[in-house]
């Protein structure tokens, strides 16, 4: 895994694990960038479409990763912990992980969308 990926999670074990899983899965979906800022890591092609956080970053929370998916339109599913609407063309979709096995062929699913339309 990137070292800046690691050392963004560093102090959360749970969070690297499911790191880890996310960039696998991104990874295989071909050619894109890795940012790493101090909020967040963006993975991008022509513009951004997943992004990793922590949340106890920001408030209190024992989630260790969130996996931010921007899609072209709205994706119903329990699994959401938040939907969001931030421009007309983005639906900004916000999944909790606790556990690498979150990220399976469903979240791979979402995320080829994402790639995809990332262009």
């Amino acid at each position: 895994m990137d070292p800046d990926v690691q050392a963004f999670f560093e102090g959360e074990p749970g969070g690297t694990a499911v790191a880890a899983a996310v960039v696998a899965a991104v990874d295989a979906l071909g050619p894109h960038d890795v940012r790493v800022a101090r909020s967040q890591v963006a993975f991008r092609r022509r513009r951004g479409f997943a992004y990793l956080w922590r949340p106890g970053q920001y408030v209190r929370s024992d989630v260790p990763a969130v996996l931010s998916i921007a899609l072209p339109t709205e994706r119903p599913s329990p699994r959401w912990k938040q939907v969001a609407h931030p421009s007309p063309a983005v639906w900004m979709h916000h999944l909790e992980l606790r556990r690498p096995g979150g990220v399976d062929s469903e979240v791979r699913a979402w995320l080829r969308e994402a790639y995809d339309s990332a262009g």
